[in-house]
């Protein structure tokens, strides 16, 4: 660590944020200072897409879905992933 930040007592939010706008934080810190860190609580975000499947193929992904009992979607997104994943 370079040198400690002196934070001072903030009268409201918007001079807080004027603060945190203007300090320089390279200044204050060397990549050294840094430790990784993880998030394993942490659900990823979702977005909605539109996928258009032929109809046999979406049976068999539910037929398969409910042999596993869980949602044909959650199935998908496990075969997308592996795919993903794959070399």
């Amino acid at each position: 660590m370079k040198k400690k930040i002196k934070i001072p007592k903030f009268k409201n939010e918007a001079e807080e944020r004027a603060f945190w706008l203007k300090l320089d934080l390279s200044k204050h810190f060397n990549p050294s200072d840094f430790q990784k860190v993880s998030f394993p609580n942490l659900k990823p975000s979702s977005r909605p897409i539109s996928l258009r499947l032929p109809s046999y193929l979406l049976t068999r992904v539910k037929e398969h879905a409910n042999e596993l009992d869980m949602p044909y979607q959650s199935l998908i997104k496990q075969y997308i992933a592996k795919g993903v994943s794959a070399k």
